[in-house]
């Protein structure tokens, strides 16, 4: 693939590496000479001097002929012009990283759709995404990471005495809005079939529209779980973004902030958060939080040192499960022996969503879920193509599962009778074993 990359800065070089190493041509364009000599005497890459705004520097970074261009400046105001310009000059996909939360709020206005960006991305966001990810259920996705939101997906254990252990999905009677999207047990996860039985202590990967995934999930446990506590160190926008994913009727948040304005802000914004004036990085006030009594404690402050130390002091306060934010690689290793549960990279957290979409041909975006056996795929329907000739209940997906459409940013779960239609995205669930079969369909 041919990439531009507007910025040379931590995420612009870290992507650079990433993808010269996997032998694709990548121009970084930046207005510092000296950080692109930096990058130069590293890598295998073209390099342009001059503004990601300027449309001369970005033809002579040759977006015409892009198959990505990745605008990861440290200002969102670039990022959304030299994305969009890039785009409107040839480029086939644009993304743009953003760091003010209001550009990915579509409720007031689309930026993504005025400025023709193909997607918009928070490294903050992201990296949120992927604490809740490991608090809710390790290895599980969330559509949100692929169709914009509008679709929830929840894990669920079969409870030997629910009503659907020992049935077939087909025998079940799920909502219209649900569909049962991966059956995993200790030994396999396939995509669940019309006659796939339910187990007991199977998982099961619910999709829909939240109420509805609600009801549903009564068929398949005899109690309702009780509320996970969960406390989060670091009112940034890390923490306030997962408090938001972390919904109420399931946790119970404490959210500590040093900062006073701050504090007020987060208490207005989130009102199912109890938020607390607190200097995480002391013991006696960590104490006095009483995070021992949590059953997760997320540290996600601005410095990698004070996230580890706080993350230890919380495990001997007696917090059985520790995350961490930490951006340096160098203290991967120490991690586990200080008894950190899950470290999360905002750097590695990009790259693997960058890496998702060169994936080449109609796929945008792919990643890895339950142990590697399944991956999502996100889709670009193309016109002619097997997928889109007929209703979803008479295609022969042989082990594929569409779990989501996105039509006019209108996004839903398809039932049977629904059709594909091309420039709709699709979110399809695949097993491994059968993705030749899958891409025979999306690509024809």
């Amino acid at each position: 693939m041919n990439i531009v990359i507007l910025g040379a800065g931590t995420v612009g070089k870290s992507l650079a590496e990433v993808l010269c190493g996997e032998r694709h041509n990548v121009c970084l364009v930046d207005s510092n000479r000296t950080a692109l000599e930096q990058v130069e005497e590293r890598l295998d890459v073209q390099s342009v001097c001059g503004s990601g705004c300027d449309s001369a520097v970005l033809f002579q970074a040759g977006v015409l002929s892009a198959d990505l261009c990745l605008a990861v400046t440290s200002h969102d105001e670039v990022n959304l012009v030299g994305a969009s310009l890039a785009k409107s000059m040839g480029a086939l996909r644009a993304v743009a990283r953003v760091f003010q939360p209001s550009y990915l709020d579509t409720s007031t206005f689309d930026y993504r759709r005025h400025f023709g960006i193909d997607q918009l991305l928070s490294l903050e966001h992201l990296t949120a995404l992927e604490l809740a990810k490991e608090i809710r259920m390790p290895g599980l996705f969330t559509v949100e990471n692929f169709a914009r939101g509008g679709v929830e997906v929840h894990e669920v254990a079969v409870e030997e005495d629910s009503k659907a252990s020992g049935k077939r999905v087909i025998d079940l009677a799920l909502p219209a809005e649900v569909r049962i999207g991966v059956v995993s047990n200790q030994h396999q996860a396939v995509i669940a079939g019309a006659n796939t039985l339910i187990e007991p202590n199977d998982h099961v990967t619910l999709i829909g529209q939240q109420d509805a995934v609600n009801d549903a999930e009564k068929q398949f446990r005899q109690k309702r779980p009780n509320r996970l506590n969960v406390v989060i160190a670091g009112g940034g926008e890390i923490g306030y973004n997962l408090a938001r994913m972390l919904s109420a009727d399931r946790y119970k948040v404490l959210l500590l902030e040093s900062d006073v304005d701050r504090c007020e802000y987060l208490a207005s914004s989130l009102p199912n958060t109890t938020v607390l004036h607190a200097d995480t990085t002391s013991r006696a006030e960590l104490e006095e939080a009483r995070v021992g009594n949590y059953d997760v404690f997320v540290a996600a402050m601005g410095h990698d040192e004070d996230n580890i130390v706080c993350g230890v002091e919380a495990r001997e306060l007696g917090c059985p499960t520790i995350a961490c934010v930490v951006r340096r690689p160098d203290y991967a290793n120490v991690l586990e022996r200080l008894g950190i549960n899950a470290a999360v990279s905002p750097r590695e957290v990009m790259t693997r969503q960058i890496q998702g979409m060169v994936s080449g041909g109609p796929i945008l975006f792919r990643s890895d879920i339950a142990n590697g056996d399944v991956e999502v795929w996100e889709v670009e329907i193309q016109s002619d193509t097997p997928i889109t000739a007929a209703p979803l209940r008479e295609i022969d997906f042989r082990g594929s599962l569409v779990a989501a459409i996105v039509r006019d940013d209108y996004v839903a779960v398809p039932g049977a009778n629904d059709q594909l239609h091309a420039g709709d995205t699709a979110v399809l669930l695949v097993e491994k074993a059968t993705a030749k079969e899958t891409m025979q369909l999306v690509a024809g």
